[in-house]
């Protein structure tokens, strides 16, 4: 019985998962046809992944992220949202408590997406240009943290 506190054998098997968890959430930005950065997102509960995504236009849209002279089209997805959403979009299921894991932290708007749904943990591999997302999700005790991406796939 552990009381309630963390042990260090429990750090680190969290540990170990999270590092796999952000290595599934690499192999699903390689989906992404954004030619600037490819994004993936799965959000785990229970140790179960109940959702993914990457960054990309909406379903039945053309693939491309970026028009013709290279800029983000303005109704491109985040990772986070597509994941999120695809959540209501099939099956319903609820984020309430999970983790969401990212490869890259998230930005503004989807950290407001994430508060909303209930997310507990958020664990990112590489830092956006702007960090006031992640600082929003400090001040309303969401956990963050970021793990360095690991160069393997073992």
């Amino acid at each position: 019985m552990n009381n309630g506190f963390i042990t260090i054998e429990t750090k680190d098997k969290l540990l170990r998962y999270d590092k796999q968890y952000l290595k599934i959430a690499t192999c699903i930005s390689e989906l992404s046809h954004a030619n600037k950065k490819k994004v993936g997102c799965i959000i785990v509960k229970d140790t179960m992944i109940i959702s993914d995504g990457y960054n990309g236009t909406p379903s039945g849209f053309e693939n491309e992220c970026e028009d013709c002279e290279g800029n983000t089209k303005w109704y491109t997805l985040h990772a986070e949202a597509n994941a999120i959403t695809k959540l209501v979009r099939f099956g319903g299921t609820s984020a309430l408590g999970s983790t969401l894991y990212t490869t890259l932290s998230p930005c503004k708007e989807c950290t407001k997406l994430i508060l909303q749904s209930g997310i507990k943990r958020v664990i990112y591999s590489e830092e956006y240009r702007d960090n006031e997302g992640i600082e929003f999700l400090k001040k309303n005790g969401i956990n963050t943290q970021k793990i360095e991406r690991q160069t393997d796939m073992n």
